[in-house]
């Protein structure tokens, strides 16, 4: 009677042994693409196979089993910004916001957007901008940077991300202002004016 169950087992293991081989690179460009960072991506990819190993007795070849694994991804990248929006906010310096305003709400003479110059209508397609761009996302407290994130690159609608993170709709435009604002100058700050 062990028998079968060591059979059933060892199945199971070459079964998630193939579609870790046949799907890791597939669902790392996906976790990458919505998270912006190598680690987390891999985190969350691994994180994704064992959830998958750990309920394989769910799985009941109704779907494909891509389609089965994209769909514990996906989970584990919404989870992932709800844990980040829960975390303490750390901005570059410890400095808040105000540093960037007068104290009548107006634009600091040091911290006044500049105009961009040059062609920038490639920029995401050089290298160079992209680790830019994914230091000045990193440098962004959590909450602000899965806003971002899930406005801008899931192009998820407003109502699913308030629902997603468990925000109310006039937070969650408050943290998509201030995340472009400290984008853009961080952005200003390590890009254009290097």
């Amino acid at each position: 009677m062990k028998e079968p169950v060591k059979n059933v087992r060892a199945d199971a293991n070459e079964m998630m042994k193939s579609w870790v081989t046949l799907f890791t690179h597939s669902m790392y460009e996906w976790a990458y693409y919505k998270v912006a960072d190598k680690a987390t991506a891999e985190d969350l990819v691994q994180e994704t196979f064992l959830s998958a190993f750990q309920s394989l007795d769910r799985f009941r070849q109704e779907s494909q089993p891509k389609t089965w694994l994209f769909s514990i991804l996906n989970h584990k990248i919404t989870d992932h910004f709800r844990k980040k929006v829960k975390s303490p906010l750390v901005n570059e310096g410890g400095a808040g916001l105000d540093h960037y305003f007068d104290h009548h709400g107006e634009w600091g003479d040091h911290s006044r957007p500049q105009q961009w110059v040059g062609d920038d209508s490639h920029l995401l397609d050089r290298p160079e901008f992209r680790n830019t761009l994914d230091e000045c996302m990193r440098r962004l407290p959590g909450s602000w940077s899965a806003a971002l994130q899930l406005k801008y690159l899931s192009e998820k609608d407003g109502k699913e991300i308030c629902q997603d993170l468990q925000i109310s709709p006039s937070n969650f435009w408050q943290m998509l202002h201030r995340a472009k604002l400290q984008l853009r100058k961080c952005l200003e700050v390590h890009w254009f004016k290097r």
